[in-house]
């Protein structure tokens, strides 16, 4: 390969230019994203930059030294469009068109909108993907009294956290019984309810948005589908993701809820796909999944990157991810979801810590924490031991891959 085409310049695509120049090559380095700004961190927008000053400067990945070191052509606030496999060539939505011998998909997702709702209509609705948004949201709470927010997932509820502990009153609607239901299950999902409650959080649970109440293009009003109203200053949707694929929709890759890949992230001839966007097969699981979590961004651009310059490893890590609500740091390890089964455990000399242990046909598949680091290195370790996670079989994907 004498040029690589990196599309997505977030952890996905940075750490996957890393590791390419790590590896050894030395070709030309392509590298596209659709925001203006050079390579940040995302967790922080829902936690820190809600809490007070905080912009790019403190959420960037790297520094400039070290990207220049890159010897990357960087083609910022530029869009891929369309994606032409058989000529390895991307069009961008300058009319440019990129050719390439390796490509990376890191494109990540989009905020998923409430039904109707064009971007920037109401003006005082407000998604949280980029930290564009995240200033935007950030000065809205600084003025408002009450906000609601749309969705009980996690940045829902980091954001009810963070606008509660400023000052702001927090109403979030949630479509289903409990928050982070689909995150970490019914079970662990009730504690998190309790910690908000005790907060003063108010929780709308089981109940969707029938329509926002606009006057003079400001949404001044929440209708739910159970015909209550609530009243916000401000409103905050986050309901959710769409992987950024309809570029791809003439390229002849298999796209399904997501880039399918075969274990070692390959997509297709010469094509990776990494982050929050791809669908890898999992051989300790025997299915494809598509994690949308930070740690496996960055593992897995690294993965990625190997595959394409030849190596032949499955990538096959136990999942992690974390988050921080009021005083409470959650851990999460494997797989944590209402699929599987909970049992908790409790800590007997602290009643605010706990461990959640999830299982599948009676194997170990997943660990949380609850304010407890201790237990989560614990538990990874099982994990990292258990037959599920440390199975390295050479299972392929069916859709593609076979003969990658």
């Amino acid at each position: 390969m004498r040029r690589v085409l990196v599309v997505g310049a977030s952890v996905a695509g940075l750490t996957a230019a890393e590791e390419l120049r790590r590896k050894g090559f030395d070709g030309e380095l392509w590298i596209v994203g659709d925001e203006p700004h050079l390579p940040y961190d995302r967790p922080p927008l829902s936690k820190q930059a809600m809490l007070g000053p905080w912009g790019i400067e403190q959420a960037r990945l790297r520094t400039r030294d070290e990207l220049d070191s890159l010897d990357a052509n960087w083609l910022l606030g530029r869009r891929a469009v369309a994606l032409r496999t058989s000529a390895g060539v991307v069009q961008l939505d300058d009319g440019r068109e990129i050719g390439w011998d390796g490509l990376v998909i890191a494109t990540g997702v989009s905020s998923r909108p409430l039904p109707g709702m064009t971007e920037g209509d109401p003006r005082n609705v407000y998604p949280l993907r980029t930290i564009d948004d995240a200033c935007r949201l950030r000065v809205a709470l600084a003025s408002a009294s009450r906000v609601v927010i749309v969705g009980g997932g996690l940045i829902g509820m980091e954001v009810a956290a963070a606008a509660s502990v400023g000052g702001v009153e927090v109403v979030v609607v949630e479509a289903l019984s409990v928050p982070l239901k689909r995150a970490v299950g019914a079970e662990v999902g009730e504690r998190v309810k309790q910690l908000h409650e005790q907060r003063g959080v108010e929780l709308r649970l089981s109940l969707g948005v029938a329509a926002l109440e606009v006057q003079r293009g400001m949404a001044r009003s929440v209708v739910l589908t159970d015909g209550s109203v609530e009243q916000a200053d401000a409103v905050v949707v986050a309901i959710g993701s769409v992987p950024n694929t309809d570029w791809l929709a003439e390229s002849g890759l298999y796209v399904a809820d997501g880039v399918v890949c075969n274990e070692h992230c390959l997509a297709g001839p010469g094509v990776v796909a990494a982050g929050d966007v791809a669908r890898v097969w999992q051989p300790a699981l025997g299915r494809s999944v598509r994690f949308e979590h930070r740690t496996n961004a960055a593992e897995q651009g690294a993965a990625a990157a190997r595959s394409l310059l030849g190596e032949r490893t499955p990538f096959a890590p136990v999942p992690y991810f974390w988050t921080e609500q009021f005083d409470v740091r959650i851990r999460a390890y494997g797989l944590v979801h209402p699929a599987t089964t909970t049992r908790i455990v409790p800590d007997p000399a602290r009643d605010d810590r706990f461990t959640a242990e999830f299982f599948e046909d009676k194997d170990l598949v997943g660990g949380l924490t609850w304010n407890d680091a201790k237990g989560a290195l614990a538990i990874r370790r099982r994990l990292a031991s258990s037959p599920r996670w440390s199975t390295r079989s050479e299972a392929r994907a069916e859709s593609v891959g076979a003969s990658q």
